[in-house]
C-alpha cells in the first residue's frame, strides 16, 4: 500500500471498522470539525507553550525520555486539563462506535488508556517501530484486540513534519517479522483528521525534517476495562477533578466498575462493594 484508506468521520462507523480489520489502520477525515479543532487548540495553546522540552522532572525511565525525544513539548493528563476534551473528544461518537466494535466483545466496558498532546519540533527523529499493545507485554498471545489507538492531527500532518508512519497489515504479521521502510506509509492528513489504528499495528512517529515547522498532535487510546492503563487516570484526574464531569466521561476515565457478572465473570474496581461512579453521584466519594 502507498496510502492508508480514508473514511470521512460522517460515514457509518462500520466503514472505519472494516478498514481497521483489513489494514490495522485508517485515516478518519475531519474527526474534529473546524470549530472543535479551533477551540481545542486555543485551550491547549498555553499548556503547550509551558511544556518546554527541557523538563524539570524525569520520565519514568531513560528509554521513555529517548522515545519522545529532546524536541517534543509534551502535555500529559489531558483529561484533567481540558474540559473540551472531556466533554467533546473523549466521548466522541466515532471513538465510542469503533471501541464498541473492536474492544466491546472482550470486556464489560472499555476505558481511556492515555491522552497526551505531543508537539514535535524540527530535528525530532523517527521513533522506533513498535506496537502500542507492547506495554502489556506479559499478556499471553494470541489474544483479542485489547487497544484502540489514534493520533489526531492538530495541525496538518505531512511526511516532512513527522506524520505518523504505519505498516498496513502488520496487525496480522507474525511477531518475528520486522517492518522495513518499504512497509511504512505516512499518515498525511489535514488538521482535525486522525489516524486510528489497532494496538497490534506497527507504527512510529515520523521524523520532523522541516526547518521551523512544529507538528502538534494528540495521542488518544482506549483499552479494555480489565487492563491497567498506561496513564494513571485516578491520579492524573483525581476525584476532585472528575466529580463535576459528565457520568459518561467518568466511566471512560475508569471510575466505573468493570462488572462482568452477566458474562459469567466477576467485578473489578469497586469501593465498599459499590460502583465508584454511583458513589461520586451520591457525594460519598
Amino acid at each position: 500500500m502507498t496510502e492508508l484508506a480514508r473514511v470521512p468521520a460522517s460515514d457509518p462507523v462500520e466503514r472505519i471498522v472494516d478498514a481497521l480489520t483489513d489494514d490495522g489502520a485508517v485515516i478518519v477525515e475531519d474527526l474534529l470539525d473546524a470549530d472543535l479543532l479551533a477551540r481545542f487548540n486555543a485551550e491547549v495553546d498555553p499548556l503547550v507553550a509551558g511544556a518546554q522540552p527541557e523538563r524539570d522532572t524525569k520520565f519514568v525511565n531513560e528509554a521513555v525520555a529517548w522515545f519522545f525525544g529532546a524536541h517534543t513539548r509534551h502535555v500529559t493528563g489531558v483529561a484533567a486539563k481540558s474540559p473540551i476534551f472531556v466533554h467533546e473528544i473523549l466521548p466522541h461518537p466515532v471513538y465510542l462506535g469503533v471501541c464498541d466494535a473492536v474492544l466491546g466483545p472482550s470486556c464489560a466496558r472499555y476505558q481511556l488508556n492515555i491522552a497526551h498532546v505531543l508537539d514535535r519540533g524540527p530535528g525530532s527523529e523517527q521513533q522506533y517501530l513498535h506496537r502500542d499493545e507492547a506495554v502489556w507485554v506479559h499478556l499471553p498471545k494470541p489474544h483479542p484486540e485489547v487497544q484502540l489507538a489514534s493520533v489526531i492531527a492538530l495541525v496538518d500532518f505531512t511526511a516532512d513534519n513527522g506524520a505518523t508512519c504505519v505498516a498496513p497489515g502488520s496487525h496480522r504479521w507474525p511477531e518475528e517479522r520486522v517492518a522495513t521502510d518499504a512497509d511504512l506509509v505516512p499518515a498525511e492528513m489535514t488538521a482535525g483528521s486522525a489516524v486510528v489504528y489497532l494496538g497490534s499495528a506497527i507504527h512510529a512517529g515520523g521524523a520532523n525534517v522541516t526547518a521551523a515547522e512544529r507538528r502538534r498532535g494528540m495521542h488518544v487510546s482506549y483499552c479494555v476495562g480489565w487492563l491497567r492503563t498506561e496513564e494513571n487516570q485516578y491520579l492524573s484526574a483525581s476525584p476532585d477533578v472528575v466529580r463535576s464531569m459528565p457520568r459518561q466521561s467518568q466511566e471512560l476515565l475508569g471510575y466505573a466498575a468493570h462488572d462482568a457478572l452477566t458474562a459469567g465473570g466477576g467485578y473489578l474496581g469497586v469501593v465498599d462493594l459499590r460502583d465508584p461512579v454511583d458513589l461520586l453521584a451520591d457525594g460519598h466519594l
